[in-house]
């Protein structure tokens, strides 16, 4: 059986690392590689090398910037008096398509995933408790992915808040569950918002 020649291979196997990335999918991106002139290549290259080199996360609401404090965190127009929780960068930039929402956010990069080993202390959630308890909010919208584990992300959340007094809303109508906010259309989006719900504390349950 012919197998590909050792440096393609390595090619294809580094790709294959990449999310959403399977063997199929790694073959067509090396073989497209390959094709590229030697100018666009060096186009590619260049712009992952200085991406790595230039992009971090905001000091605050860890979003991707290429200095300390992102635009968002530094717009003096934006609603002061609410953080909404998103799981990535991506999500954060689909919401703010929609130009429904003017306040601040809290970027988590990631949920909790028992299955992977990602734990609370793997998150943004300890400076996202920080930043509420230095500069108090009225609401916070958790805005994870209505997955699995993006519900167990957003309940660990609300009991971590328990003794905080803080509005928690989860955005919900709109949005099957199972689905994930970077592939939903705006209107969709619009919807989730202005329907979210209030997360009640497991005291006032009891009440």
């Amino acid at each position: 059986m012919q197998n590909y020649i050792q440096s393609f291979q390595r090619i294809i196997d580094e790709l294959n690392k990449l999310p959403g990335i399977g063997p199929k999918s790694a073959e067509r991106l090396a073989s497209h590689l390959l094709k590229m002139n030697e100018e666009d290549f060096s186009e590619l290259i260049d712009s992952m090398a200085q991406g790595r080199k230039k992009i971090k996360m905001c000091k605050i609401c860890f979003n991707l910037t290429e200095y300390d404090i992102c635009d968002i965190c530094k717009d003096e127009s934006r609603d002061k008096s609410t953080i909404c929780v998103v799981e990535d960068t991506k999500d954060l930039i689909a919401i703010e398509r929609t130009g429904i929402y003017h306040g601040f956010y809290h970027v988590l990069h990631g949920v909790l995933k028992i299955s992977d080993n990602v734990e609370s202390k793997d998150l943004r959630i300890e400076e996202l408790i920080n930043r509420i308890k230095s500069f108090p909010m009225k609401e916070l919208i958790i805005a994870t992915n209505l997955t699995y584990e993006g519900e167990l992300t957003a309940m660990f959340i609300v009991r971590e808040l328990q003794d905080m007094k803080i509005k928690i809303t989860r955005i919900a109508s709109g949005l099957p569950v199972g689905s994930d906010i970077e592939y939903a259309d705006q209107l969709t989006l619009k919807n989730a918002f202005k329907g979210r719900e209030i997360i009640e504390k497991e005291e006032e349950v009891e009440r």
